[in-house]
C-alpha cells in the first residue's frame, strides 16, 4: 500500500510539473498559440466559455472535469491549476526549510548535551531557532466558503468581471507569469498591473504558509468551492481504515489542506486536493485511495485499486506534451536615430479584436488572465488601467498594428475572443479610421508622404488632391477593418494623423 500511494505521488508530481511548466510557458508567451488547449482546460474560463454559447466542445470540457472530479476527487487542483501548483511548490519549500531547522535545532542540542556529560558548563543554553509547525487539522469554513462565493457572483451584476477575476486562480497567476515575463525580457508593465500582481502574489504566499492550501483554495477560490462540492461525493478518496489505524497523526501532519481529523478518522473530501503525501507518510498502511469498503468489511469487486489507478493514470496522460517549438523575436531598428514614441489614442469607442464580436461581450468573458496579451506578437493588446475595465486587455497601436493574417489572440480560454479564419478576419470590421488634417505631413505640406495608402491591405485610404493642390487621406469605411497599419506607420508624432475609433458592434462585411 505504501509503495502504491508513493506511485501515486510520484505520477501527480510529474504532471503538475509538465502541466505547470507548459502553462507557465504559455503565459510567457514562450509556447507557440497552439498550445492553447492548456488554457482551454481551466474551469472557470471553460464556464464563462459556455456561458457565451453553447456549443459542443465548451459543453465536454466543463462536463470532463466535473466528471473527473466526481470520479477521483479535487485532482484538478493538484495538476491543473497553475495556482494551486504553484502553491505547492512554495509549500514544498517551506516543508524543506522546517526540516532544515529541526535538523539544526537537534545538532545544537546535541551538542550542549555533549559538553554537559564532558562536566563543562555552557554559559547559557543554545539558542534555537523557531519551528515551522505542520498545518493542523481545521474544521471547514464552509459559512464563510459560500458567502465569498455568493459575493463573487453577485458582483457580476454590479461591477462586472472585476472582483471574479482578481481571485480566479488562472487570472490572478496568469498575472503573476505576466509581471515576471515583461520583466525578464525588458519590457514595460502597465501601472495597474504591478501592484495588483504584487499584492496577490503577497496575499497567495501569506494564506500557503499560514494555512497551506485551506486558505486560499479552500476558502477564497470560487472554484476550489464549487469543485467542493462534487468531490464530496466523489467515488473515488482517501479513506482510513479504523482498524489499521493507531491516530499517530503522521497523516494529518502531512495534509497541506488540513481536511484529515484523525480522531474520527475522517477525511473532508470536499477539501481534499488529493495530493497523495498522506498515503506515503502512513506506516500502517491505513490511509488508501479507492472506492469505500462494505459493511462486511470486503471490498468491492473488480479491483477498484487498480481501476482507480489505471484512471488515474489515463487522465494524467492526457496532460503530457511532446515537444515544444519556442517563439523567436527579432526587434530591430535599422540603425535608424531616436524617433519619438507615440502617445496613447483616446478613442470614441474601445476597440477589442476581431472574434469578440462586440465591446460589451468581449468584457463580460474576459477574465484578465493577460495570456493574449503575453501572446500578441504585434504589441497591440496592453492592460488596461481604466477602473471600469482593470488589467482586462485594450487594443493600441502605438507599438504596433493587429495584421490580418495574425490569430495569435485566439488563445483565449473564456471565449472572450473566439477563433475566427484568417481569411474570415479581413471581412471584419472592428474599427473605423478618422484623419486629422491639422497633422497630416502631406496636407500640411511636410512631406510628400502616403503611408496610409500604400500600407492599408483592404486599400480603404485613397490619397485625393484638394482644389489649392494639396494631397491628403480619404478613408472608405465601408471597406476598413480598423487594423491600424495607417495609424501605426503614420511619421506624425507623438499622435497619428490618421487613428482608428472602436466599433460597439463589429461588423461582417
Amino acid at each position: 500500500m505504501a509503495s502504491s500511494g508513493k506511485l501515486l505521488r510520484t505520477f501527480r508530481i510529474l504532471s503538475a510539473l509538465l502541466f505547470g511548466g507548459g502553462i507557465t510557458c504559455l503565459l510567457a508567451g514562450v509556447l507557440h498559440p497552439g498550445w492553447g488547449w492548456m488554457a482551454r482546460l481551466q474551469f472557470l474560463p471553460a464556464v464563462l466559455r459556455l456561458a457565451g454559447g453553447f456549443t459542443l466542445g465548451n459543453a465536454a470540457i466543463v462536463l470532463g472535469l466535473l466528471l473527473l472530479t466526481w470520479a477521483c476527487g479535487r485532482i484538478y487542483c493538484s495538476v491543473l491549476c497553475p495556482l494551486g501548483i504553484f502553491q505547492d511548490l512554495f509549500i514544498r519549500l517551506r516543508s524543506w526549510l522546517a526540516q532544515a531547522i529541526r535538523r539544526r535545532n537537534a545538532k545544537r542540542i546535541q551538542v550542549y548535551a555533549e559538553r554537559r556529560k564532558k562536566g563543562e558548563m555552557p554559559a547559557r543554553p543554545p539558542r534555537l531557532l523557531p519551528e515551522i509547525r505542520p498545518f493542523p487539522f481545521r474544521p471547514a469554513h464552509t459559512v464563510l466558503r459560500f458567502v465569498l462565493l455568493f459575493l463573487l457572483l453577485a458582483s457580476l451584476f454590479v461591477c462586472g468581471q472585476l472582483l471574479l477575476s482578481l481571485v480566479a486562480p488562472y487570472s490572478a497567476y496568469g498575472r503573476l507569469v505576466r509581471v515576471v515575463a515583461a520583466w525578464a525580457t525588458g519590457q514595460s508593465v502597465a501601472g495597474a498591473l504591478l501592484p495588483v500582481a504584487g499584492v496577490t502574489l503577497a496575499v497567495i504566499l501569506c494564506c500557503a504558509c499560514l494555512w497551506g492550501r485551506e486558505g486560499w483554495c479552500n476558502t477564497v477560490c470560487p472554484v476550489g468551492t464549487v469543485l467542493g462540492l462534487v468531490s464530496r461525493h466523489s467515488r473515488l478518496q482517501i479513506r482510513i481504515d479504523d482498524a489499521a489505524c493507531t491516530a499517530c497523526g503522521r497523516c494529518s501532519r502531512q495534509c497541506k489542506a488540513s481536511c484529515i481529523d484523525v480522531a474520527r478518522r475522517e477525511v473532508d473530501a470536499s477539501r481534499c486536493v488529493v495530493c497523495f503525501d498522506c498515503l506515503g507518510a502512513c506506516e500502517h498502511g491505513a490511509l488508501r485511495y479507492g472506492r469505500p469498503v462494505r459493511d462486511d468489511g470486503r471490498k468491492p469487486a473488480g479491483k477498484p485499486e487498480d481501476a482507480g489507478r489505471r484512471r488515474f493514470l489515463v487522465t494524467g496522460g492526457l496532460l503530457v506534451g511532446a515537444a515544444t517549438r519556442l517563439r523567436a523575436e527579432n526587434h530591430t531598428d535599422g540603425g535608424l536615430a531616436p524617433v519619438a514614441a507615440k502617445q496613447p489614442v483616446q478613442r470614441r469607442e474601445r476597440l477589442v479584436p476581431p472574434g469578440a464580436g462586440s465591446v460589451q461581450a468581449f468584457y463580460a468573458h474576459c477574465t484578465a488572465c493577460q495570456l493574449c496579451v503575453s501572446n500578441c506578437p504585434n504589441g497591440v493588446l496592453r492592460p488596461s488601467t481604466d477602473p471600469a475595465h482593470l488589467l482586462q486587455p485594450q487594443m493600441g497601436y502605438e507599438k504596433g498594428w493587429c495584421r490580418p493574417e495574425c490569430t495569435a489572440c485566439h488563445v483565449c480560454p473564456t471565449g472572450a475572443i473566439r477563433p475566427v479564419r484568417r481569411e474570415e478576419k479581413m471581412s471584419i470590421r472592428i474599427g473605423t479610421a478618422r484623419v486629422n488634417l491639422d497633422l497630416c505631413f502631406a496636407y500640411t505640406g511636410k512631406a510628400g508622404c502616403g503611408n496610409c495608402e500604400r500600407h492599408c491591405p483592404t486599400g480603404a485610404v485613397t490619397m485625393v488632391a484638394a482644389e489649392d493642390g494639396k494631397r491628403f487621406p480619404v478613408v472608405a469605411e465601408s471597406q476598413c477593418i480598423g487594423c491600424g497599419a495607417c495609424e501605426y506607420l503614420c511619421p506624425s508624432r507623438p499622435e497619428s494623423a490618421i487613428t482608428v475609433h472602436g466599433l460597439h458592434t463589429h461588423i461582417r462585411k
